[in-house]
């Protein structure tokens, strides 16, 4: 009997203390939730420094340990004299470096809009703004808004250059055009303009399983194509013809960004490497991002600006687990979409 109790009371015991532990828990993530998202925060970092103190440190290695003493002493005393003439900031130019890598739905927009709004107040004249642009493309709308920020720029009067070292390709390509100057690495992928839209239909499997489906619209062309109703050659005509409308569009904003293309030739979905890229107008020079930055870095303050998000109580639990779904099954379609130049 007192065996017994003593295992009830252990089993209570432990039942207890899980109980508490996810009521602090469920309180925890309650708490996070209400107090809304974290601000995002800028993250500046001046490349120059970073560079010099990388050099620095390859040449003492290079160095005899009985030359390194004497080296340190030609870095310190070139430190004051920077220092003394105003340090590396005084009377030079500076470039401003951006990053965007696009998925599907463009989601970085938000975080580049804030960092553009954030550098159309302290660009001044003699300022570049370089982004390193990297996307495969994705949905319209989503990168019609992306390319409208990087519009901003060009509309503000500032110098931009868009840098391209993997793939601008679709919807990356309508983003890159928006650049006063576009340059790619050799094997970087540009182009692909054109409009795809694929949508499964299983209407003849659930009428052989004798299961209707009523979809009920109102006005003529709310629906054109469903999954799961019967299409019709009319609303198959009309989805072809907003796919052509939404080519017209893309194709009008390229022409007004780079009108030495021939527009009509290029906007076939095809894409270009390179160098090809360059003959074809897609582009204007060959160079990667980190020849180009490191060339800067001779005459101006390069410095790298970024929105860095504070994950929330929630997602440090790892409670994010649709989100890393819904990631996955995007990289997937990306993938499949860009198996054309993902080959060796």
């Amino acid at each position: 009997m007192n065996d017994w109790i003593l295992d009830y009371t252990m089993f209570l015991a432990q039942a207890l203390t899980v109980l508490a532990v996810l009521g602090v828990i469920i309180v925890l993530i309650t708490k996070g939730r209400g107090q809304g998202e974290t601000p995002a925060q800028l993250r500046i970092e001046e490349l120059n420094l970073r560079q010099r103190k990388r050099v620095r440190r390859l040449k003492l290695a290079a160095t005899e340990p009985s030359g390194r003493k004497r080296l340190l002493k030609i870095f310190r005393r070139d430190d004051k004299q920077a220092q003394k003439h105003g340090g590396d900031k005084s009377g030079r130019s500076s470039v401003w470096v951006i990053d965007f890598h696009g998925d599907l739905k463009a989601s970085g927009t938000a975080h580049l809009a804030e960092e553009i709004s954030a550098l159309l107040d302290v660009v001044t004249e003699g300022d570049e703004v370089v982004v390193r642009l990297e996307s495969a493309g994705g949905l319209v709308h989503a990168y019609g808004l992306a390319a409208a920020q990087l519009d901003r720029l060009r509309e503000a009067g500032i110098s931009t250059r868009i840098c391209v070292d993997k793939v601008a390709a679709s919807g990356g390509y309508m983003m890159a055009c928006c650049a006063d100057r576009l340059q790619v690495a050799p094997f970087a992928v540009l182009g692909s303009i054109g409009v795809v839209a694929q949508v499964p239909n299983v209407h003849r499997l659930l009428k052989r399983h004798d299961v209707d489906v009523e979809v009920l619209t109102a006005g003529r062309y709310k629906r054109t194509l469903t999954v799961l109703g019967e299409n019709t050659e009319e609303g198959r005509d009309k989805f072809l013809a907003d796919i052509e409308h939404t080519h017209d569009l893309f194709k009008r904003h390229i022409s007004e960004r780079r009108p030495s293309m021939d527009i009509e030739q290029l906007a076939t979905g095809e894409i270009w490497y390179g160098q090809d890229a360059i003959e074809k107008g897609l582009a204007d020079e060959v160079m990667t991002s980190d020849a180009y930055l490191l060339k800067r870095m001779q005459s101006a303050r390069v410095l790298t600006v970024r929105l860095e998000a504070q994950k929330g109580l929630p997602e440090r639990l790892g409670l994010s687990l649709s989100a890393g779904i819904e990631r996955g099954m995007t990289r997937m379609l990306e993938a499949v979409d860009a198996s054309r130049w993902l080959k060796r």
